[in-house]
């Protein structure tokens, strides 16, 4: 009969699982100590209710993009393409609903088929042809870039129909109309509620097997973070008009490909291919088929992206999607994503997608020009892969 764990022995304990998730508690203590920088600095523009809710619709293609890119970079690749073909998604989806008066519906549907086909197709020459694929996509994002101008004639074309804007501008309806959203502080004491009891279950399931690490000061604090953090952005969305559309989509793909990441042979076969690919291959991993897969993922995800960005601006132009794919790599990378391939995960390339999101709105309200913009986020994305290299170093 094993004894209960003494104050000695228990401090030890929670210094050795510190130290070896330092990276995954650094960054989301960065995104708070962020967000609390930003609020002080912004005069508590920051924590307003609209200005919430525009984080959320200004980041929910950036952060959708993330996910895609995260088994991209996990597997060893990168994808310069999804900004170009995210505006080439919209440029057709404008024609398909403006010019062509397609319902908007079977417009939507058509237009992310396609950019999974887009997807496919570099995902093809990089799995089958071997050709590395920073040039297959450097290529692709020359060639969408083109493709986008030609299909708009180089003009913009808008607007969008009302139930397509709906998909980044509109909320969940209020089933109780009064001054403040009941439904979507309902929704979020729902989800806040889930998400507390699925970690203590999973917590419960470890300790039956011995297979519990975190300590438990850990394990609480860290739900009653999420508890606070949920609770508290629920309250302020009720506050305003409610959860936006975009957001439930957004919620849903980051639930799903957690849910792909950490309990599926597909998310397993990933980070054993971006670990190692010969090793994967031997171990009889059909790792072309494998790489032809993420990369269709990726350019679903990128026509998606381009349709929500689409209907955010009720226009499509011939810039649009211009330097996301910088955005969206560096969130990956801010997220902990290792260059080397083999490490990632979903929460950090979300969080690092709002640490860039925060950091664009905060700078913009205090009046930060875009040059000085640039300079900080290239300091930020070069501090975040150091730290990286540098944790990873101290730790063989």
């Amino acid at each position: 009969m094993s004894e209960a764990a003494s104050p000695a022995q228990v401090k030890p304990e929670l210094g050795r699982f510190i130290k070896a998730n330092i990276r995954d508690y650094a960054l989301l203590l960065s995104l708070l100590a962020i967000m609390i920088f930003f609020q002080f600095t912004t005069n508590g523009t920051l924590f307003k209710p609209v200005n919430m809710t525009n984080i959320i619709l200004q980041n929910s293609y950036i952060v959708i993009m993330a996910l895609g890119m995260l088994l991209v970079i996990v597997a060893g690749h990168i994808d310069l393409s999804v900004g170009s073909v995210s505006g080439f998604i919209g440029a057709v989806a404008a024609v398909l609903m403006v010019n062509w008066k397609i319902d908007p519906f079977l417009s939507a549907v058509a237009c992310i088929a396609l950019g999974a086909a887009i997807g496919g197709l570099q995902g093809y020459f990089i799995a089958y042809y071997k050709i590395p694929a920073f040039i297959v996509t450097l290529a692709g994002m020359l060639v969408f870039k083109g493709l986008a101008l030609t299909v708009l004639g180089g003009a913009s074309v808008g607007p969008f129909p009302k139930e397509f804007q709906l998909l980044s501008s509109g909320f969940i309806p209020d089933f109780i109309a009064t001054a403040f959203n009941w439904t979507a502080m309902l929704i979020g004491i729902v989800v806040t509620a889930l998400i507390i009891y699925f970690n203590f279950k999973e917590r419960r399931t470890q300790e039956v097997h011995g297979l519990a690490e975190e300590p438990d000061v850990i394990f609480y604090g860290r739900n009653l973070l999420i508890a606070v953090a949920f609770l508290g952005f629920s309250y302020l969305m009720a506050s305003y008009k409610g959860l936006p559309n975009v957001l439930i989509v957004m919620f849903a793909l980051i639930a799903l490909f957690m849910f792909i990441t950490t309990r599926t042979t597909f998310g397993r076969r990933i980070y054993a291919m971006g670990g190692n690919e010969k090793a994967a291959k031997l171990s009889g991993i059909n790792t072309e088929k494998l790489t032809f897969l993420i990369f269709t993922i990726m350019g679903a995800l990128a026509g998606l992206a381009g349709l929500i960005f689409a209907a955010r601006l009720n226009v499509a132009t011939p810039k649009a999607g211009l330097g996301f794919e910088l955005e969206v790599i560096a969130a990956c990378f801010i997220g902990g994503a290792a260059t080397t391939g083999g490490v990632g995960k979903v929460v950090g390339a979300v969080i690092g997608a709002f640490i860039i999101g925060v950091m664009n709105n905060g700078m913009s309200i205090m009046g930060i020009g875009i040059d000085w913009q640039q300079v900080i986020k290239g300091v930020v994305l070069m501090l975040a892969v150091f730290l990286d290299v540098y944790y990873k170093d101290k730790g063989r």
